[in-house]
């Protein structure tokens, strides 16, 4: 029989009802619940509570008790937060500072709202005496031990400050972004330009394309912008400007950071704009001098208004951690999420309506209960279950 002919038969055994689309029963659903979320097939006593709860209308509860499983946290939310701590966007990295602190917020989400990572005082680490190293500001050892040695990071992570392992004040700490993975990938060399763009990035789920707007004034544009790259202004009227129009005095925020390689840790210089924010100086002097760590966000206005940042917010501020609280409470920040999240529990983006319906739904849910992460991720998962 060839191929033709049994596509027929099928299409007409379809058309008179005899075979159907096959459903997942609450079993199939618990065991792909499961998978999905850990990462690992079901004990034989989970996987009969996970379907006695879906049969009861409780898919959410069966959702709870997948992430319960120690893969959830060492496996499932160590691959979704690795991306975000380097330039390469790999998950193939160490355990770090960054990635534990999202996994400890995750886990603690009914008392740390997710919307505080870019500017808590706030890290995660193993609890005292779980490996030989303890944290340290100049050195990953700490972390690399507690995944060599597969601890058990659902209980053996403990919050502390941040400001306490890595000897910066308190008001300078901005979670992930102050964290020491984050500023060995994103303050070192250059500019400090890397870091607003990869916060934008795994945050906000924009790059610098989706935000270009030629139409804002380029007065805080730094002096080692060229005004006429090879001689055409035309080239910086047209594409240079609608970037850095808006960055520029965004990423002002990091003025007194930078990530001393020798050393191996973060430097911040209270008072002192870092060196760095005067490379090239001499390509435009008239441009934008920087004298301090006071930032704006000019994207609140104009085309970029549609990532909803908090009227409640005054758009303006100085330092890493207020202009982290600006980014955190928009709705870009939240939706972001959630379409992580989505494309993590349920293996692919939203790709109909009714997808698209769930995630709006989630995303409203998670601003509106306090920032619950795991409640995002459970959400996700029984949108998902059947699927």
């Amino acid at each position: 029989m060839n191929y033709k002919t049994w596509m027929k038969i099928v299409v007409a055994l379809v058309s008179i009802g005899l075979i159907g689309p096959a459903y997942a029963g609450s079993r199939e659903q618990a065991q792909r619940m499961h998978e999905r979320l850990a990462g690992v097939p079901p004990s034989s006593q989970t996987l009969a509570d996970m379907q006695t709860m879906i049969g009861a209308n409780n898919a959410s509860g069966a959702a709870d008790l997948a992430m319960d499983n120690v893969n959830f946290y060492n496996v499932t939310l160590k691959n979704f937060a690795a991306p975000w701590t380097n330039r390469d966007q790999s998950v193939f990295v160490p355990l770090n500072d960054y990635i534990a602190t999202v996994i400890g917020m995750i886990r603690d989400s009914d008392t740390v709202p997710f919307n505080t990572l870019l500017s808590a005082d706030i890290t995660y680490v193993g609890r005292n005496g779980v490996v030989p190293t303890g944290p340290s500001a100049s050195s990953n050892q700490h972390y690399a031990e507690l995944e060599a040695n597969n601890i058990n990071l659902r209980d053996e992570l403990e919050r502390r400050t941040q400001s306490s392992i890595m000897g910066i004040p308190s008001g300078a700490t901005a979670g992930v972004i102050t964290s020491r993975a984050a500023a060995e990938a994103f303050f070192i060399a250059g500019t400090n330009r890397a870091m607003f763009r990869f916060t934008l990035m795994n945050h906000m789920c924009n790059d610098m394309e989706q935000i270009h707007d030629v139409r804002l004034p380029p007065d805080r544009i730094r002096q080692d912008v060229p005004r006429s790259p090879g001689g055409d202004s035309r080239l910086f009227f047209n594409s240079c400007i609608g970037c850095h129009n808006g960055m520029d005095p965004m990423a002002q925020a990091f003025a007194y950071y930078n990530y001393d390689e020798t050393a191996g840790r973060l430097v911040y210089t209270a008072g002192n704009v870092q060196a760095k924010y005067f490379n090239n100086d001499a390509n435009f002097p008239q441009g934008f001098r920087t004298p301090n760590d006071d930032w704006e966000n000019r994207w609140r206005e104009g085309q970029n208004a549609y990532l909803g940042f908090d009227a409640a917010r005054p758009g303006s501020g100085s330092g890493a951690k207020s202009l982290g609280d600006e980014l955190a409470n928009s709705e870009a920040f939240a939706s972001c999420q959630v379409r992580k999240v989505f494309r993590t529990v349920c293996l692919r983006d939203p790709e109909n309506a009714g997808d698209r319906l769930a995630v709006s739904n989630i995303t409203s849910t998670f601003r509106g209960t306090g920032y619950n992460m795991k409640q995002v991720f459970a959400d996700s998962a029984v949108h998902c279950m059947g699927q």
